[in-house]
């Protein structure tokens, strides 16, 4: 049988509004088609991580306070996941994983918390903390040469800039800035993205399309997912499409 592993970072930490059932999303969807699913967790002070052995990378959302206590371990295994990034491995990362992965965090504080610099995008937020992007927010990416809404709920001061590469065009919301017209980052094998909720539970195809590239790159064919009856998540994808996009 296929196994796809996942290595879940900072679980403990990093679970801001149920990120952590983006990966329960990913397990369940693979179990749906047969593909068994080992998830590991990566927590703070652990030195032996193998990154490279994983198929996906996942860090959610966490506040300010958080990512300070984080960036020093995160830090020393830069190498590491810098390995496991140009070797294909596929990173998804919301929110304050996301920010974790540029350059820098200037928090609210005016304080500056070093990135891992695997990517060339920079965050500051606003010293003013009444000041953040939060609501419900869609974003119309690309999957697999097809457009697709993606939903989510935003809530972050940081202000990212410098994103080459955005995850998608933002149709609601404001996304990596205050009225942004992008949100989040993308390449071949990463999501970076602001949308908690947790992302994949309202996005199923999102999910499909890491399981696709994870069991392509396993195996090195083309692979197509057997359809799961996703009935109730595209009847409340709709519901929340007619309240947010009517105009």
């Amino acid at each position: 049988m296929d196994k796809l592993k996942i290595l879940h970072m900072y679980p403990a930490m990093l679970d801001l509004y149920g990120d952590s059932g983006n990966v329960e999303i990913l397990s369940y969807r693979c179990k749906m088609r047969g593909i068994e699913v080992e998830v590991s967790k990566h927590d703070l002070g652990d030195k032996e991580t193998d990154f490279t052995q994983y198929d996906i990378v996942y860090l959610g959302g966490g506040a300010d306070f958080e990512q300070q206590l984080l960036a020093d371990d995160l830090l020393a295994l830069k190498d590491k996941v810098k390995e496991a990034y140009e070797s294909g491995v596929y990173f998804l990362m919301i929110c304050g994983g996301y920010q974790l992965m540029g350059q820098y965090y200037k928090d609210s504080n005016d304080k500056k918390i070093p990135g891992l610099g695997l990517f060339d995008y920079y965050t500051v937020a606003s010293t003013n903390k009444r000041e953040r992007c939060i609501g419900n927010i869609v974003v119309e990416t690309e999957l697999d040469g097809e457009k697709y809404k993606v939903i989510g709920f935003e809530n972050h001061g940081g202000q990212t800039d410098n994103v080459t590469t955005p995850f998608g065009k933002v149709l609601a919301g404001n996304g990596n800035k205050f009225e942004s017209s992008t949100e989040g980052y993308t390449e071949k094998n990463v999501t970076a993205t602001y949308l908690h909720g947790p992302l994949l539970s309202k996005n199923p195809k999102l999910a499909d399309h890491i399981i696709s590239y994870c069991m392509e790159r396993k195996t090195g064919e083309k692979y197509v997912p057997k359809e799961i009856n996703d009935k109730l998540e595209n009847d409340c994808r709709k519901q929340l499409f007619d309240r947010l996009l009517k105009n």
